[in-house]
């Protein structure tokens, strides 16, 4: 599926994307794209349900860099009075899914066939951005090229931040510094785990 989103032009969109600036999350906020927050808990729930569909693990820190690129591109759409149809849509998640048993395990289920209609969103919207009529425009590869561009300038307009605790974005993506699994413990929550395990350990040692 990755190899799919790369040959749409679609995970290059966040390539100038700054590292996160924490003063913009909160508890529970994965990060934050213009007027659109995207939770720790979408991110994992998503990251599980594409992970089913195609049968092979999705990683965390990728599916947020997805969901951030789809929020990014939707925010400039939205400024630009882009439309994206849903017959637009529908053929454009048949081209990031092409295997017919892998798209079926996506329809089935609701949150991975959100997830891949964002992406199709996503692609379809940056095809017009860049001046293209949709994915099937025979100059496709150069209106997503022109499309790029567009969200790339106008991302320094639209404020973008990470949660520290995912790492920051390298080359459109989050890097190594994420530990890929939102299920991780925070510093706060582990420090207050393990000072619960010392307190009952204490407790169950004999009395002098």
């Amino acid at each position: 599926m990755s190899r799919a989103l790369k040959a749409l032009g679609v995970a290059a969109a966040t390539v100038l994307l700054a590292s996160g600036c924490a003063a913009g999350t909160h508890p529970g906020a994965a990060a934050v794209v213009g007027s659109t927050e995207i939770s720790v808990g979408d991110v994992d729930k998503t990251s599980r349900a594409v992970s089913g569909a195609l049968g092979q693990p999705f990683e965390t820190n990728v599916t947020l860099s997805e969901l951030v690129n789809n929020a990014l591109v939707k925010e400039v759409r939205d400024q630009r009075s882009v439309t994206v149809s849903d017959a637009e849509i529908a053929a454009a998640m048949k081209l990031v899914v092409r295997d017919a048993t892998a798209y079926q395990k996506f329809e089935a289920d609701p949150v991975a066939r959100d997830f891949l209609s964002q992406v199709a969103a996503t692609a379809v919207a940056t095809i017009k951005l860049g001046g293209g009529t949709g994915v099937t425009d025979p100059k496709v590869q150069a209106a997503q090229q022109a499309g790029l561009a567009v969200v790339k300038d106008a991302s320094k307009n639209i404020t973008v931040d990470i949660s520290p605790r995912f790492g920051k974005w390298t080359d459109g993506a989050i890097d190594g510094a994420a530990s890929g699994s939102l299920s991780d413990e925070s510093a706060q929550a582990k420090a207050k785990r393990e000072a619960a395990e010392q307190a009952q350990q204490q407790q169950q040692q004999p009395q002098g």
